[in-house]
């Protein structure tokens, strides 16, 4: 199945707190001066309009992205990530949002590299116009990102974060994220990895960090944001959560500080809450 289009759901409460962890790695891995690749499995378009077309339609940024959009009061963190989005609207208006790798393109220095992958159709030869200035650091394919980790991995500065946020349309997405990071391990043990997940009333979606909390790997972080509560009808999504392998220890201090300010902006009724925990040891 290919109908997820992302389009949809740009710059919703969901993409705040993925592309808000995700330049916090970014930013971590770039304290040092060796090169490093960032790898994403799933990479979109690149970029979308909010205020015409999909975007539009249930103009999720709304309850997303446009909260912060003027705020002053933000944590130094958080403020530099909309910083970041606000770069991509040169005139002041909230008009266009960047997916997970512009924003990367954007913060990566020269030496590192980006191999970005996507398998819609439409949304591929999107991808390649938006990152087509970056051509000296990214690298595209139409292709399956999953499969993909085990040609790229391990990248050869053995410097790395992947991002890996499937749809999940179909319900093995989910074991597939576990199956590729088992894999993955093998391969380069020492990479950062980030998934993100949606959260929803079915199994899968549940199970899903305590899954991962049983790779074998030396340290993580989960981290989710569930914006409000789950509905009657069992449907929709309440929330979403990255989870981290091999986190910078410096992240979880970050997001003791930033979850509660998007807790207080991003909830939408008395069931919003957060969940912040990390492995011990």
């Amino acid at each position: 199945m290919l109908s997820y289009r992302h389009a949809f759901h740009a710059g919703n409460h969901a993409d705040v707190l993925k592309h808000f962890v995700e330049l916090e790695l970014l930013r971590y891995l770039s304290l040092k001066d060796k090169p490093f690749w960032y790898v994403d499995t799933h990479a979109g378009a690149g970029c979308y309009a909010l205020l015409t077309g999909y975007a539009a339609q249930n103009a999720e940024y709304e309850t997303g992205i446009a909260r912060l959009w003027s705020r002053d009061d933000m944590p130094a963190s958080l403020a530099e990530y909309v910083t970041r989005v606000k770069s991509f609207n040169l005139d002041g208006d909230m008009r266009l949002y960047p997916g997970s790798p512009m924003l990367a393109l954007e913060v990566m220095r020269r030496e590192d590299k980006a191999r970005l992958y996507e398998l819609h159709p439409t949304d591929f030869p999107m991808l390649q116009d938006n990152v087509s200035r970056y051509r000296s650091q990214a690298l595209v394919e139409c292709g399956d990102g999953f499969a993909a980790l085990k040609a790229v991995l391990p990248p050869p500065p053995r410097r790395a974060l992947v991002l890996i946020d499937p749809p999940y349309e179909e319900k093995q997405d989910y074991q597939r994220v576990v199956t590729a990071l088992n894999e993955g391990l093998k391969r380069f043990a020492n990479g950062v990895y980030a998934v993100w997940y949606p959260q929803l009333q079915r199994a899968e979606s549940q199970q899903l960090p305590e899954n991962l909390k049983q790779l074998p790997v030396k340290s993580w972080l989960h981290v989710a944001l569930s914006v409000q509560g789950k509905s009657e009808d069992g449907f929709g999504m309440h929330g979403s959560g990255m989870f981290i392998l091999n986190p910078p220890w410096t992240l979880y201090a970050t997001l003791q500080e930033v979850m509660p300010y998007l807790l207080k902006h991003l909830g939408q009724d008395e069931d919003a809450c957060y969940i912040l925990e990390q492995s011990e040891g």
